[in-house]
């Protein structure tokens, strides 16, 4: 917060990962390979940094609603650096990425059993977290008309604002680290 008004980021910016550009790249990566046993190889060399990236993406998702749920709080003031205000509002673009990380949540743990031949999958509130970042995404029509942090909608789903919050939101940014953030979803859902 500034006697300008509130933060749209918080200080994400420098921690995100971009999750599918990172994962279509290291899967054309295994995919190069013709034989079967070359990609089993490199599926077990890119698996663990496929699951980081997921991580930070989710944790990215937590804080994003975590900081929303506390900018409500606070008194009416405008929103800086909220580089969608006043953009053209479509849809399909506005929610590709979560579409991209549901499907990645269905068919990630296929991958790992057919290339590593282990049973894997997320935790259930893993899929709900992006359906509701999604529907928090939609609700505000991607921030395009988000001018003062009382333009900010809450899926109904979100549980009301806690202190802490904006304390996990601030050490995860600290530290640079927002996969700790996905820890803590059932703190907001």
């Amino acid at each position: 917060m500034t006697d300008k008004g509130i933060a749209f980021d918080p200080g994400f910016g420098p921690n995100i990962l971009a999750f599918e550009g990172t994962v279509q790249y290291l899967y054309t990566d295994i995919n190069r390979f013709k034989n079967l046993s070359q990609k089993k190889v490199k599926f077990m060399q890119y698996h663990k940094k496929i699951l980081e990236v997921f991580y930070n993406n989710v944790g990215f998702y937590t804080g994003c609603l975590m900081w929303a749920s506390y900018i409500q709080t606070l008194p009416k003031q405008k929103i800086t650096g909220n580089h969608c205000l006043g953009k053209e509002y479509k849809k399909e673009e506005n929610i590709a990425e979560t579409q991209y990380m549901l499907n990645f949540i269905e068919l990630f743990p296929k991958d790992m059993k057919y290339f590593l031949g282990q049973n894997f999958s997320f935790e259930p509130q893993i899929s709900k977290l992006v359906k509701t970042y999604e529907e928090f995404l939609t609700l505000n029509k991607g921030f395009v008309e988000s001018e003062y942090n009382t333009d900010i909608v809450m899926p109904s789903s979100i549980k009301a604002y806690n202190e802490e919050y904006k304390i996990l939101v601030d050490k995860a940014i600290s530290e640079g680290n927002l996969n700790q953030l996905a820890d803590n979803i059932d703190k907001v859902l």
